[in-house]
């Protein structure tokens, strides 16, 4: 009886892992669309229709120097062109004002 008992808890156990590791497999691989680049849920596409509504492509990953980086931390971090001797002198004048 004992082991009757072991045997039903270990097979319920394994039938929930499966499961429970079946739905993350289905969440994951939901389509995403957009319509003219505005990203749309498959709801909206049902209501709204289907006319100009692309798949979205998967999102490229941006790098710099092989490290992941969001766009603006590339702007940020790429070198800015040196200014020339010419364009570094700008006359300013202070403390004139004319009344």
């Amino acid at each position: 009886m004992k082991n009757r008992l072991s045997i039903t808890a270990i097979t319920i156990t394994a039938i929930t892992i499966v499961m429970l590791k079946g739905t993350d497999a289905a969440a994951a691989e939901l389509p995403t669309f957009e319509l003219m680049g505005f990203p749309i849920t498959p709801h909206q596409v049902a209501v709204v229709g289907s006319a100009h509504v692309q798949e979205q492509s998967p999102n490229t990953m941006h790098t710099l120097g092989g490290m992941p980086a969001s766009p603006h931390q590339i702007a940020v971090l790429t070198p800015r062109p040196r200014v020339t001797g010419t364009a570094a002198v700008t006359q300013t004048t202070t403390g004139s004002s004319v009344r």
